[in-house]
């Protein structure tokens, strides 16, 4: 599912990214490249010229924290969520959840190989 569908498609499914980002972020730390790989897998196609702004948005609104490190001779941005991220986080669930029980047909489940998976670390 290309994020560059029409306007108000690609809106909702920015805001899904931005879900999933803070989730990742509030569970371990994330980077750029290993994010876009997560997000891919769960069908998002998101180039770095839509990935990185979206980080650095999501740091500049106080919801992730933004660190640097040395990874094989070259500077990595490392992610995490800041305490008001995982408020923000906590104030979504149960909205997602009350949406997922609406939208979604009964018996739905989750497709196959898109499960739980870790998103950042080393």
């Amino acid at each position: 599912m290309s994020i560059s569908k029409s306007k108000p498609v690609r809106d909702v499914l920015l805001a899904f990214a931005r879900v999933h980002i803070l989730h990742h972020a509030s569970e371990e730390r994330i980077f750029g490249v290993g994010m876009m790989a997560e997000l891919g897998r769960h069908g998002y196609e998101l180039g770095p010229g839509t990935l990185y702004p979206l980080l650095q948005r999501l740091q500049t609104e106080g919801l992730l924290a933004m660190q640097t490190e040395v990874v094989d001779g070259k500077m990595r941005k490392y992610y995490t969520a800041t305490g008001r991220g995982r408020t923000a986080l906590q104030a979504i669930r149960p909205k997602l959840a009350e949406l997922a029980e609406e939208v979604l047909p009964d018996g739905t489940t989750p497709v196959a190989g898109h499960g739980k998976r870790r998103a950042g670390g080393r």
